[in-house]
């Protein structure tokens, strides 16, 4: 068993928050929200903060039940019925090779634009390459060199996103900052369909509530150190604030840069990339091309790194689930052979999509922010479920108000999945 010292030690705890972010901020950042700057100006930017707010819980309840328990949401879901890990599965492996596609291709896009390679064979070429760079980390040194990684990375395309944004500031049009969008988007099938992909993945997927579980109880047994729930809370939720903030600043770079300019984004990943920089460095100067480009690739290589542990990490304890219960402090709660076959599998999948739609970046990422959006409320009701099971501890059970906050998340994913489908499909 894992010990648990007489004085709280944060810093033992600090990691799977940053995780977190380092998997959060990324195409829902660099690309969609640069989106919504360009074509729309601040417009959506309180759609932006909604998101945020409203999907907190569902999110929290991932380290709230780790600490709490010391095991895996998916423990939970287990305990809630065969039907609930069934569930997840599906949902998973409907997700997953599109969303590990798209993190990928825009890291290797916006790598291919710093190097100055061209076309979308380098693009592809570095796509594989990054698969196997980061497939490699986590073989040497799985959880730990991913901890030690992000740890490096987070801080650093923070300060770079925020010095941006701080020399792009003065070229906003703060005239078109709106807390709701104009009833003008609602009608419009293909301002719909762009709101949906954005909240899709804002701040991210819904999957990366169970994989921070996993993480908080990985950093747990790394650490042999067993957090409390209100240190797990305060990690996640520095993270969180983070890719909030984070959000909002990468909306401000594509109003205050390219709003308005007349300038359309091509469809290819490599011919975004290499778009958005090229805008930034003749708005700012040539000097600011390292800047923006280091910003751009460190929040896409978080990114790519933490999803490509993550799908696998979680359906290797799916697996392990399947076959029984997840023990507290127990040295590995995952199957290890489904781990890197899941891995194997991921990769392979991912660069096959990645083959065929190379050429239609927004595609390809429309595609996994819908799926995603339409897959949020079961995850969100499945997490809510799960926070108020008996085995969660009455004094970490969240309360009357947290729940009431919870269900209004959940509805609102509800309604606004339900709406796209009756504009998409409803003639």
């Amino acid at each position: 068993m894992i010990g648990t010292p007489a004085r709280n030690n944060f810093f033992r705890a600090l990691g799977p928050g940053l995780l977190w972010a380092g998997a959060a901020v990324g195409v829902s950042h660099f690309v969609q929200s640069t989106r919504a700057g360009a074509s729309f100006g601040l417009e959506l930017l309180g759609l932006v903060i909604i998101a945020n707010v409203l999907k907190y819980p569902a999110f929290s309840f991932g380290p709230r039940y780790a600490a709490a328990t010391g095991t895996s949401l998916l423990e939970g879901y287990r305990r809630q019925g065969l039907w609930a890990l069934v569930l997840y599965a599906i949902l998973t492996l409907g997700t997953m090779f599109t969303i590990q596609a798209v993190v990928t291709v825009v890291t290797a896009a916006i790598a291919a634009a710093l190097l100055g390679w061209g076309g979308s064979a380098a693009v592809l070429q570095l796509t594989i390459v990054l698969t196997i760079i980061c497939a490699v980390l986590l073989f040497v040194g799985h959880y730990r060199w991913l901890d030690r990684a992000i740890k490096i990375v987070v801080p650093l395309f923070t300060l770079s996103t925020l010095a941006a944004t701080i020399l792009v500031l003065p070229r906003v049009d703060w005239a078109t900052i709106r807390l709701f969008p104009s009833a003008g988007l609602f009608s419009d099938p293909a301002s719909i369909l762009f709101m949906v992909a954005l909240v899709g993945w804002m701040p991210s997927a819904f999957d990366i509530s169970i994989w921070h579980s996993l993480w908080t109880v990985a950093r747990r047994q790394e650490t042999r150190y067993a957090a409390t729930v209100k240190e797990a809370l305060l990690d996640f939720n520095i993270g969180y604030l983070g890719t909030a903030i984070l959000a909002l600043c990468f909306v401000a770079l594509g109003a205050g840069v390219m709003h308005n300019s007349g300038t359309k984004f091509p469809e290819s990943a490599a011919g975004f990339a290499n778009q958005v920089i090229i805008l930034y460095t003749e708005t700012l100067g040539a000097w600011s091309k390292p800047l923006i480009g280091l910003s751009a690739f460190t929040v896409m290589f978080s990114t790519t790194l933490t999803v490509i542990d993550g799908f696998p990490r979680a359906l290797a304890t799916l697996v392990s689930r399947f076959n029984g219960p997840e023990l507290p402090d127990k040295v590995s709660s995952i199957n290890n052979s489904a781990y890197w076959i899941s891995l194997v599998v991921l990769g392979l999948g991912s660069i096959g999509i990645v083959g065929f739609l190379l050429t239609s970046l927004v595609a390809l990422v429309d595609l996994a922010t819908v799926l995603s959006f339409l897959t949020a409320p079961l995850l969100a009701w499945l997490n809510h479920q799960v926070i108020l099971a008996e085995e969660m501890p009455e004094e970490h059970r969240p309360g009357l108000a947290m729940v009431a906050y919870s269900w209004a998340g959940i509805i609102f994913s509800t309604v606004f999945a339900f709406y796209f489908l009756s504009v998409r499909f409803g003639g």
